[in-house]
């Protein structure tokens, strides 16, 4: 049992590339994060900043092309992922503390650590029972066979708002809704009794009234058994509703960190600031949106200096050369960005630059009060 708000989860400078014939894609690029007990944290960002690398880097569920190449990730007091360097060459080989692949599945995946992703039919057979996958899932990673394990299967599914579940138990996948499904695989990542659980973006092909449901049911389950999530979503309104922090990731990077209520109210970093703006509003009318401009760069041959200065409204000449620290920022002492703004490197001295966002427009900018250098660069 997890004592509240302890750290059970540690991520610190991880990097996971992918080997193609095209090139090497980097795409977590030293990220460092830390998971609390019975906490949601937020893994936000556009499509290909690499959140969904990032979390099945941490139950090692890569494709045979994708490698962790160094990073720690500790589970409590276990080494998920852990490096040193050989006695001879000095390159970086797996540590002894650091699990197999067969511990990994022993003792990690499903009943420490589970994960649900986006599109369950995806993750359930179509030819099998719903209610016999979850018995097999729980007889798996659980000290329970046969009509015990039946009957755990079928309290997750009314655990998770599953109508009749003794009948439903029987139903084939098809036979339930989108919703539904994704209920389903809430129930049996639940039913191992994980102490954290990775939902990548699980919500995103459902419709609005469902997404609330879903989300509702999670900080309810999040309540009752203090389970802890890691919640991946390029949904900033989502993440404002659930999440206790956020990470926010950019091209590999972590550009923004910490508790929801700064990352959205004392916002530190342009490009959250774009994610937030881009956002749909009731009191907002289409032409009021203010979409990021520009596609992300390839993560094959990522830009030099600041990652997003490629279409940063606020990008200098500094940014071009010149690689953001991540600094503490704002009044919360959790609360971290990586922007030359908050570093004494000449950003402000710098000349503004053209790019996606500004389509030849450049405006200039006054610094903080008080000079160049900001609080959370001294």
């Amino acid at each position: 049992m997890s004592v509240p708000g302890e750290t059970i989860l540690t991520v610190e400078d991880l990097k996971t590339y992918f080997y193609t014939e095209g090139g090497v894609v980097q795409a977590v690029d030293g990220i460092s994060f830390d998971v609390r007990a019975g906490e949601i944290v937020g893994v936000v960002g556009e499509s290909g900043a690499g959140k969904s690398v990032a979390t099945t880097s941490i139950l090692r569920l890569l494709d045979d092309a994708g490698e962790i190449v160094s990073g720690e990730i500790t589970y409590r007091d276990t080494t998920i992922v852990g490096f040193e360097e050989a006695e001879e060459g000095g390159e970086l080989v797996p540590r002894d503390d650091m699990l197999t692949k067969s511990e990994m599945r022993k003792e990690i995946r499903g009943n420490e650590i589970a994960i649900i992703f986006q599109d369950p039919m995806e993750s359930l057979n179509p030819v099998y029972k719903v209610g016999s996958q979850i018995r097999e899932f729980i007889e798996l990673n659980r000290d329970l066979e046969g009509e015990d394990a039946k009957e755990e299967a079928i309290e997750m599914l009314r655990e998770v708002g599953i109508p009749e579940p003794e009948n439903r138990y029987d139903d084939y996948p098809h036979q339930f809704s989108g919703g539904m499904r994704q209920r389903v695989l809430i129930a049996m990542a639940l039913g191992c009794r994980p102490s954290l659980i990775i939902a990548d973006e699980p919500t995103t092909a459902l419709d609005v009234t469902v997404e609330g449901q879903i989300l509702d049911l999670v900080d309810d389950l999040r309540d009752e058994y203090g389970t802890s999530f890691i919640w991946v979503t390029h949904d900033m309104g989502v993440v404002a509703e659930i999440c206790d922090r956020v990470n926010v990731m950019y091209l590999g990077q972590i550009v923004e960190q910490g508790p929801v209520d700064d990352i959205f109210h004392d916002t530190q970093h342009p490009y959250t600031e774009s994610l937030l703006a881009s956002i749909p509003r009731p009191d907002k009318t289409v032409e009021d949106l203010n979409p990021i401009a520009g596609v992300m760069p390839q993560a094959m041959n990522p830009p030099r200096g600041c990652r997003f200065h490629t279409r940063c409204p606020d990008a200098r000449e500094a940014c071009r050369d010149i690689e953001p620290r991540f600094v503490d920022v704002g009044e919360a002492p959790s609360h971290r960005a990586a922007c030359l703004k908050h570093d004494d490197v000449g950003y402000w001295d710098s000349v503004p630059i053209e790019n996606e966002s500004r389509d030849g427009v450049v405006a200039d900018e006054e610094p903080p009060a008080g000079g160049q250098e900001t609080e959370a660069g001294r």
